[in-house]
């Protein structure tokens, strides 16, 4: 038992006066004469023994009808810890990403829970609550009721280990309060459970669980197939439930229903279906499905543009014939000419340039190439046998490489280190390959890096990158090395080429960074827009003589097909889907993981919560007890003779 106002228990001392006022009362019994001594004296006996009784009844009553109205004012109370001179801190994480649409016995679970959430928090308790997107901090649920009511699914999903960091930035610094963090989320397998135990607060884990798992997801899609003719495409669908037999595809051009077809899926599998669109043709892409469950995974958007094609420059003191058969007319515009008869009008046009084994590099070439950089253009640089290292020294130092150097002893080498995760090998390799067939070189150069793509056996580099500059240390050439021979090659200059000039993909996903290349020329001060019906932005770009390049991270935040504009001037399309990580409902089981912390509806642990905080108030019970002793002092003072 625990008493609010403590203090009052000193009154308590009180006790003593109707003691004292008992053991000291001087009133004596009178003797009076009567012949028979022998009767009198049993009567005396009688009377001093009723008379002391009573006294002593009426002095317990009184003592306990005071120390009950003490007690009273103490106010008494039981509770699981001291709780009424502790504050308490609640901080609230509500999920509102896509899983949260699957459908629970009540309803939605985010629908649901927000219900739950108003109809058991207390109105005028202050907490804080934040979801993926918003923070309340220090409110009301009744202040935030609207919000909460209005509150929209998110792309965005938070890891649990955010969560809790930011959860714990959310409570005071006060050390003696007691602190809740309550996190209410489904829990997907898709995001690492990694918790750590703080003494500062409890977590508590509210998973809320939809009636089942299935759901049918639109995953992605891709070019199978390509010819003069036609494109097919091959559109990925996975199910996460139980199998579903001919589920219709739906292929829109804008909102023209141009293609339809139907899948089976089996349980917990993927399924492809194939489309074929003609060639060179501009689509704004649809693809649809109908399913019941999550909704935002059955739309996927894609779009094809008129088909840009990259400028390549070669200049050569050296055969090109390996760059025309990497470069050919359906992609790229190849532009090759020896050192002695280039045009220097046609750098400034170019996307990407190939030094192909020049001996020596001219001072106006230099002056053209450090502007070409400048303007955001690609290079990339394979040195003669016999180059002049001061005049490429010259060019690498300008772009913050270290110099070429000759070296001494020289025996063939082979290339046997890949970084396989550099983004040139981005889908080349499904494993790290160790029974490569390796290239070798005759003669090579060393430079000091320590990013290389490919390195010698003795770890020196053979290609190096830094800021779309790639640096070959060995010539190329069928004389000095089989590199041309080598499975290597397309990759690397392919997808150079590709990098220099990114067109746009058939779609991207939000909450990445996006990056696309728009060629076009722009006007000083002029900025690219991208838009569609319900939302404008302006990306970050970079500007250079022929093209623009936008970087998209936190915009757009709705799915669909984007116009990227030049003023009221359409240049291309973009399209935006969701990220499908949460399509699959597979999830934690925390129930084994935190037992004593997992609760399985919000309604149930605001319950438990209010159970342990509770306060059972015992003041009444001794008003009560102060009053019925004072009603037996009374019936013993009237009926006691």
């Amino acid at each position: 038992m625990q008493f609010k106002n403590p203090e009052v228990l000193y009154a308590l001392f009180l006790l003593l006066i109707p003691i004292l006022v008992h053991l000291f009362q001087l009133r004596r019994f009178e003797k009076t004469a009567f012949t028979n001594v022998k009767f009198l004296q049993n009567v005396i006996l009688q009377t001093r023994k009723s008379s002391q009784l009573k006294k002593w009844l009426i002095l317990g009553t009184r003592l306990l009808a005071i120390a009950g109205l003490v007690f009273a004012f103490a106010q008494p109370y039981f509770a699981n810890r001291d709780i009424v001179k502790t504050d308490k801190e609640t901080v609230i994480y509500l999920d509102n990403s896509f899983s949260m649409q699957s459908k629970g016995e009540k309803g939605a679970l985010l629908k649901r829970a927000v219900q739950e959430l108003l109809n058991t928090v207390p109105e005028e308790e202050e907490i804080s609550l934040f979801t993926n997107t918003e923070t309340f901090k220090n409110t009301t649920i009744k202040s935030i009721r609207n919000e909460l009511l209005q509150l929209d699914y998110s792309h965005e999903q938070e890891a649990i280990p955010s969560v809790l960091l930011k959860g714990r930035k959310l409570f005071s610094k006060q050390a003696n309060s007691v602190k809740n963090l309550i996190l209410i989320s489904d829990f997907q397998q898709n995001e690492p459970l990694q918790t750590q135990t703080d003494s500062t607060f409890t977590t508590n884990y509210v998973q809320v669980k939809p009636a089942n798992a299935n759901n049918i997801a639109l995953d992605s899609l891709y070019i199978a197939e390509q010819d003069a003719n036609t494109v097919k495409i091959a559109v990925v669908l996975k199910n996460s439930g139980v199998p579903v037999q001919d589920v219709p595809v739906s292929l829109y051009d804008g909102e023209t229903l141009i293609a339809k077809s139907s899948v089976n899926l089996d349980a917990q599998k993927s399924s492809e279906v194939s489309f074929s669109i003609p060639s060179n043709k501009i689509i704004q892409g649809n693809i649809r499905i109908d399913d019941t469950s999550l909704q935002f995974d059955n739309n996927l958007f894609f779009n094809i543009n008129k088909p840009e094609k990259i400028n390549v420059l070669a200049i050569n003191e050296a055969d090109d014939e390996f760059l025309q058969k990497l470069y050919t007319e359906d992609e790229f515009n190849l532009t090759s000419s020896p050192l002695n008869q280039l045009n220097y009008n046609e750098i400034a046009t170019q996307q990407l340039i190939v030094l192909n084994e020049l001996k020596t590099i001219p001072n106006p070439l230099l002056t053209a190439l450090r502007s070409f950089k400048q303007n955001g253009g690609s290079l990339v640089i394979i040195p003669a046998k016999e180059s002049n290292l001061a005049s490429y020294n010259e060019l690498l130092q300008a772009t913050n490489f270290s110099a070429l150097q000759e070296v001494v002893d020289i025996t063939e080498k082979k290339i046997t280190n890949i970084n396989f995760s550099h983004p040139l090998f981005t889908n080349v390799f499904e494993k790290e390959v160790t029974n490569f067939q390796y290239p070798k070189v005759n003669h090579y150069f060393s430079l000091a890096s320590t990013a290389a793509i490919l390195r010698f056996e003795n770890n020196l580099p053979f290609l190096v990158a830094n800021n779309e500059i790639y640096v070959f240390t060995a010539a190329v050439n069928r004389e000095n090395s089989n590199f041309q021979s080598s499975p290597l090659i397309v990759p690397i200059f392919y997808n150079i080429a590709k990098n220099s000039l990114r067109l746009t993909n058939l779609y991207y996903t939000l909450g990445r960074e996006n990056v696309v290349d728009v060629q076009t020329s722009l006007t000083q001060d002029a900025v690219l827009t991208i838009s569609n019906l319900e939302e404008e932005f302006i990306p970050l770009q970079q500007t250079s003589n022929n093209k623009v390049r936008l970087t998209t991270d936190e915009f757009p935040t709705k799915a669909g097909i984007y116009s990227i504009k030049n003023q009221n001037t359409e240049l291309q399309q973009i399209s935006y889907n969701f990220s499908r990580n949460e399509s699959d409902l597979q999830y934690h089981n925390l129930a084994n993981l935190y037992p004593e912390n997992t609760h399985t509806s919000v309604a149930q642990f605001f319950e438990e919560l209010k159970n342990e905080q509770s306060v059972a108030s015992l003041w009444k019970w001794f008003v009560i007890f102060a009053l019925v002793f004072l009603g037996i002092e009374m019936l013993i003072l009237k009926f006691v003779k």
